[in-house]
């Protein structure tokens, strides 16, 4: 029988100081074939001076080291919340991401932001693709991020908004945000001036798929958009490249994955309905011949 023996994230999270790896390899295995792949999700922080810039958007994080929640506070928050089986295909990724995610989010330096919250709702749509219940998998959202004590109203909305004024950019108007007033304008400058260094900014591959994101709406494929971009948003460039190669090589290999894991399901049903009518066809059968049987006896 086939089996998912595991799908697995690897973050490997950097600060200015010190840098801790957190290596995982693991195996999407299957019967007929092997998918063997590794992902990896990253997160960047660059710890800098204090912000003098708010914003009604942006929620700002930071807790002593008394305040901490534990990892297995953390998965037992998401299981308390969630209480039902989760297929393992899924539930592998979500274990190691919530690890993965909770060390990023007690990070002293970590601070919210929606270009963020776009990046991961979009990662976590894209994973669960496919799930066996549209209730379930929003049910699960919610657990995951209330699990790491932020609002998931709050993730779906800024990453709708984001969505939709991404849709009525062009190209060169998704990159001249500064230029322009608006709610999503002043969020994109916001992020800039912190990430120019004069606030908090953390920087992670979440980012960059949400920047990815915003690309994508917007139809601005010219890879010098990208550049304009990260420019206006004093990103490192660099970082985003190497980021979104590792996403859009995420997104084949979990094609991959599921049409495996449909082959195999779509398989195994086949074989159940074939053991029900072969069960069906032989209790026909005995039926018959204990009719038969009947008949015979009571003739004698």
């Amino acid at each position: 029988m086939a089996a998912v023996t595991s799908f697995s994230f690897s973050a490997l999270t950097h600060c200015s100081e010190r840098k801790a790896a957190f290596p995982s390899t693991r195996f999407l295995g299957f019967n007929s074939a092997a998918l063997r792949f590794r992902t990896n999700i990253s997160y960047h922080y660059a710890g800098v001076g204090a912000s003098n810039s708010t914003s009604k958007m942006i929620i700002q994080c930071m807790s002593s080291a008394t305040d901490l929640p534990t990892v297995s506070e953390t998965k037992y928050n998401f299981l308390k919340a969630y209480k039902r089986p989760i297929p393992s295909i899924y539930n592998t990724v979500l274990q190691e991401l919530i690890v993965q995610q909770h060390l990023m989010r007690y990070k002293r330096s970590y601070r919210y932001d929606p270009v963020f919250a776009l990046g991961f709702v979009t990662v976590y749509d894209q994973l669960m693709d496919g799930y066996p219940s549209d209730e379930d998998r929003d049910a699960i959202f919610q657990a995951y991020i209330r699990a790491l004590k932020e609002e998931p109203e709050q993730y779906r909305i800024d990453a709708q908004k984001l969505e939709e004024w991404a849709r009525a950019q062009n190209p060169t108007s998704l990159v001249e945000f500064s230029s322009r007033e608006g709610e999503v304008e002043g969020i994109l400058k916001d992020i800039a001036e912190r990430a120019g260094g004069k606030g908090d900014f953390s920087y992670s591959r979440f980012f960059a798929v949400g920047l990815f994101r915003l690309l994508e709406l917007a139809n601005a494929t010219e890879p010098a958009i990208l550049d304009k971009l990260c420019a206006a948003l004093n990103i490192n460039k660099r970082s985003v490249d190497r980021d979104l190669d590792v996403y859009r090589n995420l997104l084949s290999k979990l094609v991959q994955a599921k049409e495996l894991l449909r082959e195999y399901v779509d398989r195994e049903k086949k074989k159940r309905e074939e053991r029900t009518e072969s069960q069906k066809a032989n209790e026909a059968v005995s039926k018959c011949l204990g009719q038969s049987i009947s008949f015979l006896a009571s003739r004698h």
